[in-house]
């Protein structure tokens, strides 16, 4: 569908040794830093809205045939597609004209002055998809019924004028799949989904080439069309594989299939199928991390270059008419480049560059064929952190406490590490932030809440613990039955770590995350007790046995995955187990501060998962702040909320751990906050509520 492919889990879905290029970024931010700070306090107060408020631009691509740029960027302060000629980006125009949590997915069609893009209710995840026609200004919603969530399968230059796309409003549970037109808009069935299909595998050529389809033993069956409107099976992917397997594109011939696979090996691989005899090449494998990503040729399909990510990512060119530009673009900076876009011709890309201390700058490179073309620099996501004291991150290994070595990253207050080593001259307070998925990772980069909790004076830990995807299924496999288990020790392991290590003290860290991570909040709350100083759980489940029952339904070709790899409600044994590994189960034994945020429309981890531990701490006289928006899913996605919620944390850890705090303020206009329960629980929260009611009432 596009020149990436990447491999999608679960729930959505270094240079020597990754050392050379993290020195180096951090001897550049080191010369260029002001004096070092004697205390954070020295430090400048980095505000709130540059770091949480909307991005100037973002998701900045070029059309297929190079004719516009386009970008989100806020419109009436809500997040909009814009369109400009590509020689003339001031001349910007808004394509789309949402008012409510914003456009944060596009992309471009093939047919001219087409783009693409989807949009939810309220963070219900429903995501309908839309066509913009440029010339009539005209956007048409491609999948118009009352209940849907559809998802592009396909789009290719050889069938400019439609789409592939998956739609699940004919049974909730299933998607069929469906070609559109996008000038008139009229779908025509292509498969319905009657055999409990996971994924239809499409070419360039539309011809549905192979499917998936998930089986009791929790492993997953590549199917293949057997010519008589049925299905044959082709490959088998065993239990222990199924998170890091998977096929992921087509050359543009439709003969040769692109795998991602980790069958027979750790580290997941990238093999080329031959499509007629189902033979196998290894493309590109790195015995430290799984493949995760790749750049294809525009037109051909065939992979030029691919990506591992073990402390850094690393890109490997396996086309040499492409290695040369590589070279060039990784040459901007000692942070990560990556290509975001390319035109048909393979004449422009688009590159964004970023390090841990500098948000996203995008920019046109202009191929010359010997990797000499024109850079030119576009656009930075947020020019309002210019100058602003953003401090590096350090990748470390920490061994867990059974050997396994825990890729994590370190982000240390600039009065705590005046000369930017990465080794603490001075303790400080701590937060552990998890990951949410939990198969998912924590990486390299510009993260706003590490930079936000180091300039409020916090060292901030991010732990890829066992379970964590990219370092091969040996790792994620050790995290089976092992919720609150295992995997809650790795979290331990490396806060001991970082008492060891001069980070922190262990009477001064705090735990915070979202969706697993907010899991782990919970657990670290109820099962260590005194671990943790206070806790910040986002959107977590309290109850596994209510998380379970109320998953979406169209996640049911992945229940197996869940039940194998959480617990089993279906036996006495499972049904236990989840019983046992829910905090809900050992309430009473929350001592710290709490403070939990949730949104209303959370399709994954529902508003009750929420609502029945606070009512079950009210029960028990526990104090906890409880902040709820109306208007969001997983996640905040609306800036105003994103504020909101960041200025409740800000003062209850401040209040918790010592930090500093920026006054609530105005950063509570526009938001859709409401605190049902322990607003007193944070400085100031009780106040600027009454005055944000007050003023939304006027």
């Amino acid at each position: 569908m596009s020149c990436r492919l990447i491999l999608a889990s679960s729930l959505a879905l270094a240079l020597a040794a990754c050392g050379g290029r993290q020195d180096d970024a951090a001897q550049t931010a080191a010369a260029d830093a002001p004096a070092a700070p004697a205390t954070i306090e020295d430090v400048p107060l980095i505000p709130r809205d540059a770091l949480f408020g909307n991005p100037e631009r973002a998701n900045v691509l070029i059309s297929p045939d190079g004719r516009y740029l386009s970008w989100i960027a806020p419109l009436d302060g809500v997040l909009n597609v814009w369109v400009a000629p590509a020689d003339d980006p001031g001349a910007a125009r808004a394509v789309t004209r949402d008012d409510a949590r914003g456009i944060r997915q596009y992309f471009w069609s093939h047919r001219p002055d087409t783009l693409l893009y989807l949009r939810d209710t309220g963070g219900d995840e429903d995501f309908h998809l839309y066509a913009v026609d440029l010339a009539s200004g005209e956007s048409r919603d491609l999948t118009p019924f009352e209940k849907t969530r559809a998802y592009v399968n396909q789009v290719s230059h050889l069938h400019p004028e439609s789409v592939m796309v998956a739609m699940n409003d004919r049974d909730p549970q299933w998607h069929d799949l469906y070609r559109v037109d996008l000038a008139s808009g009229e779908r025509t069935l292509v498969e319905e989904n009657t055999q409990q299909i996971a994924e239809y595998l499409v070419d360039p050529d539309y011809r549905v080439r192979l499917a998936t389809r998930a089986r009791p033993d929790g492993g997953q069956d590549v199917l293949r069309p057997d010519g008589d409107d049925g299905w044959e099976v082709t490959e088998e992917v065993p239990f222990d594989d199924y998170l890091s397997t998977g096929y992921v594109g087509f050359t543009a011939d439709g003969d040769t299939a692109y795998l991602l696979d980790s069958r027979g090996r750790n580290t997941t691989a990238l093999v080329a199928v031959d499509m007629a005899d189902g033979g196998k090449t290894v493309v590109f494998e790195d015995p430290r991390a799984d493949v995760g990503d790749a750049l294809t040729d525009p037109r051909t399909g065939e992979v030029q270059a691919a990506a591992s990510n073990y402390l850094r990512e690393e890109w490997t060119a396996i086309d040499e008419a492409i290695a040369a530009d590589l070279e060039r673009i990784e040459a901007i900076g000692p942070g990560e480049a990556s290509v975001s876009a390319r035109t048909l011709d393979d004449r422009t890309w688009i590159v964004a560059y970023s390090a841990a201390e500098k948000p996203v700058v995008y920019y046109r490179y202009d191929r010359d064929g010997t990797g000499g073309g024109e850079l030119t620099e576009l656009f930075s996501s947020r020019p309002a952190l210019d100058g602003q004291p953003l401090v590096p991150q350090w990748p470390r290994e920490i061994l867990s406490r059974d050997g396994l070595p825990l890729v994590s990253y370190l982000t240390l207050p600039a009065h705590a590490d005046p000369d930017a080593d990465g080794d603490p001259d001075a303790t400080a307070p701590m937060v552990l932030f998890v990951h949410g998925g939990p198969w998912a990772r924590d990486s390299y980069g510009y993260h706003s809440y590490a930079q936000w909790l180091a300039n409020r004076g916090y060292s901030v830990l991010q732990v890829n613990y066992r379970g964590s995807t990219g370092f091969g299924k040996d790792f994620v496999n050790k995290s089976n039955g092992e919720w609150a288990g295992k995997m809650h020790d790795d979290l331990i392991d490396a806060v001991q770590w970082a008492v060891a290590q001069g980070v922190t003290t262990e009477d001064q860290v705090a735990i915070m995350g979202g969706s697993y991570g907010g899991y782990a909040t919970l657990v670290g709350m109820t099962f260590t007790p005194e671990a943790f100083k206070c806790g910040v759980d986002i959107v977590g489940p309290s109850n596994l046995i209510t998380l379970f029952e109320t998953f979406p339904a169209y996640w049911a070709s992945f229940m197996e995955q869940w039940y194998k790899r959480v617990g089993d409600p279906r036996t006495e044994e499972g049904k236990q187990l989840l019983v046992e590994r829910s905090p809900i189960t050992h309430v009473d034994r929350i001592s710290r501060p709490l403070l939990i945020g949730q949104g209303a429309n959370d399709p994954r981890v529902v508003q009750a998962e929420s609502d029945q531990i606070v009512e079950a701490m009210q029960e028990k006289s526990i104090p906890v702040t409880y902040v709820l928006f109306p208007d969001e899913g997983h996640g905040f996605a609306r800036p105003e909320n994103s504020k909101a919620f960041n200025a409740v944390a800000e003062g209850f850890l401040s209040t918790c751990l010592g930090g500093r705090a920026q006054p609530i303020g105005e950063d509570f206009a526009g938001s859709s906050i409401s605190v049902p329960v322990g607003a007193d629980g944070v400085p100031g929260l009780a106040q600027a509520l009454e005055t944000h009611e007050q003023s939304v009432r006027k």
